[in-house]
């Protein structure tokens, strides 16, 4: 059974219909990614996924428990965690503090072992983020930030890790590094849904890949597939 199964979404922002008809699914272990320009409906799908979202048709089943009417936050509680585009940190908390409300689902004798074993990962994973554990996350870099916005997702233990847009406004040599640690996410067993516009990274990450245009899937398939697709690599692609 897939992890997560999405069948014929369909989203509206009033009368515009941002999403039409998506489907996709993701297996256990799995790093799939969902490409398109500005605009093609990428995080409308996420949003919708994740609870922010009233879908206005279609169906979203996770680990067999149907998403569809779910505020995000008892999304969350099932075990999808969403990382958002443009990071949302809370600026006026400590890069720890920050850390300590990821995991703000896991409650009673357990919360000390998670919020210990789940900021070891952090400071493994982001070195930075140890050294900076004190400091107000506002004054962090961007790159640090979208460090501290990842990890703060995977405190909180999720069955699936939502990524949306992880490498916007960052320069060349920190995406690098973002996606380097992603792969080694991605190693240690993680399932991830990843939303990104840079598609080549996207897909050297990914194990499969949708890519949506003006709200509809027009192509999907292995990432080795899609790397030598023409019309992708005309469309989004260019050249090394």
């Amino acid at each position: 059974m897939s992890l997560l199964r999405v069948e014929n979404l369909t989203v509206r922002y009033g009368a515009i219909q941002a999403v039409r008809g998506v489907s996709l699914h993701v297996e256990p272990g799995e790093v799939v990614a969902i490409l398109g320009s500005n605009g093609a409906g990428k995080t409308t799908t996420l949003r919708a996924i994740s609870g922010l979202l009233r879908p206005a048709a279609g169906s979203i089943q996770f680990a067999g428990l149907d998403l569809r009417g779910l505020r995000a936050h008892a999304v969350a509680t099932k075990g999808l965690a969403l990382c958002p585009e443009g990071r949302h940190v809370f600026s006026s908390m400590t890069v720890e503090e920050n850390l300590d409300l990821g995991a703000y689902m896991h409650r009673g004798r357990r919360l000390a072992t998670v919020l210990q074993e789940g900021k070891s990962q952090a400071y493994r994973l982001f070195p930075i983020l140890e050294t900076r554990r004190s400091q107000l996350a506002g004054t962090l870099s961007g790159g640090e930030q979208q460090m501290l916005a990842i990890a703060r997702s995977l405190m909180a233990r999720p069955t699936l890790l939502a990524l949306d847009e992880p490498s916007m406004g960052l320069a060349p040599i920190v995406v690098k590094t973002i996606f380097r640690i992603l792969r080694e996410i991605a190693a240690e067993g993680a399932t991830v849904l990843l939303v990104e516009q840079n598609a080549r990274a996207a897909l050297r990450l990914a194990t499969r890949a949708y890519v949506l245009e003006t709200g509809v899937i027009t192509a999907e398939g292995p990432s080795e597939e899609l790397l030598r697709d023409p019309r992708l690599l005309a469309s989004y692609l260019g050249t090394d």
